[in-house]
């Protein structure tokens, strides 16, 4: 079965059903994808220039549906006990996140709070209370993670206190935990080449062990919207069924490619 088969599949199943798959993944969890709404001048923005503000929430808003798509893809194939959320920014209300609940059957959540810690503290917290054994977050700016990411992430909170996966900024782009710890969401300076280095020195001064996935490139700058144009189209030349980008993305990435190009 290709990736697109795969896909397909995964849209037309239900939720996978509770039990684990190979008795390694023993507790329930949730899967939350953080996402902001895709409005001209509010995402992406450290892209602007050289990309307009339309073109920036376009490429943000086609990452945000690769990773529901993938998501749910890893949870069918994997089998793994997970419910999926989307927590939303600004507002859940909003008609973008309606349309993902109802394509992509996912559960809808609030981002609350002032900063990045506060409020993947006020998910993980809520989680816990409705009785999930584990949480992990992902954001949304890492569209070709590899599948298997998630069930290592999974498997590594067997072992360990947080699972981290750490992106080559020097902040991470997953993280699991399996009980709640304010302690590694507070007093870091969000959006800084310290945020994975401090977070882990914060878990070691709590007596938090940590699991590491392998590292990721996500996208924040225009030299990693570069490298995953570059990597869009060496994707393109694969096999069908080896291709990590969606045709949406891998669509958009190249068109921007062309056009950056004659602006340069």
């Amino acid at each position: 079965m290709t990736q697109a088969d795969r896909e397909k599949s995964a849209v037309r199943k239900s939720e996978p059903s509770r039990s684990p798959h190979p008795s390694r993944l023993t507790s329930h969890g949730a899967l939350v994808v953080f996402a902001k709404a895709p409005v001209p001048g509010q995402v992406k923005t450290r892209l602007c220039p050289p990309l307009t503000p339309d073109e920036a929430a376009t490429v943000h808003g086609s990452f945000v549906i690769d990773t529901l798509e993938r998501t749910r893809t890893a949870v069918t194939t994997f089998r793994l006990p997970v419910d999926r959320y989307l927590a939303c920014a600004p507002s859940s209300t909003l008609v973008f996140f309606k349309i993902m609940e109802e394509r992509h059957a996912v559960r809808l959540l609030d981002q609350e709070g002032e900063d990045l810690g506060t409020r993947m503290h006020h998910v993980c917290a809520t989680l816990f209370g409705r009785g999930y054994g584990r949480v992990l977050i992902v954001g949304t700016d890492v569209p070709s993670l590899p599948l298997e990411y998630y069930r290592q992430a999974l498997e590594l909170l067997n072992r360990h206190d947080i699972a981290i996966g750490p992106a080559l900024d020097g902040g991470y782009y997953l993280i699991g935990l399996k009980k709640p710890a304010r302690e590694i969401f507070s007093g870091i300076p969000w959006s800084t080449d310290q945020v994975l280095a401090l977070t882990k020195e914060k878990a070691a001064r709590h007596g938090l062990h940590i699991g590491e996935l392998p590292r990721w490139r996500d996208v924040d700058t225009v030299e990693d919207l570069h490298m995953l144009i570059e990597a869009s189209r060496l994707d393109a030349a694969k096999p069908k069924q080896e291709q990590s980008f969606s045709k949406r993305t891998a669509g958009a990435l190249q068109l921007l490619g062309k056009r950056l190009g004659s602006r340069t």
